[in-house]
């Protein structure tokens, strides 16, 4: 698996991050860095807790990290559930449990992705 056949896997953007990055040994090393940030853990136990301020900024952060990587599935669905915990724009707990659920999912498509390409590039 090539690093372009990694992001189409996850429905990332390789033009956006080659563009923002010099070469493909930066990406490679932004992209298994990412298997080590902890702010999808930290928004899904904020939210157990009920720790929504906490939550908010995880997400924040999240959503960050994804728009520098260009992992656009997962931006934009941590990009909506950081609209919806925003203070003073709080949307109901319904809507952000089913906005966690999506992003549950791009999390781990993505994550499965970065773990076969590190596999298959050892």
């Amino acid at each position: 698996m090539t690093l372009k056949e990694m992001y189409q896997a996850f429905d990332g953007d390789y033009n956006d991050v080659m563009g923002r990055l010099p070469s493909e040994s930066l990406v490679k090393k932004f992209v298994v860095k990412f298997l080590d940030d902890k702010s999808y853990q930290l928004l899904t136990d904020s939210l157990k807790n009920g720790e929504l301020e906490t939550a908010f900024r995880a997400a924040h952060t999240l959503k960050g990290v994804c728009q520098n990587l260009s992992f656009t599935r997962l931006y934009e669905s941590s990009h909506a559930i950081t609209e919806s915990l925003r203070p003073g724009k709080l949307q109901p707990i319904d809507t952000i449990n089913q906005q966690l659920e999506t992003v549950s999912k791009d999390y781990e498509t993505t994550v499965s992705a970065i773990r076969r390409y590190i596999e298959q590039d050892n």
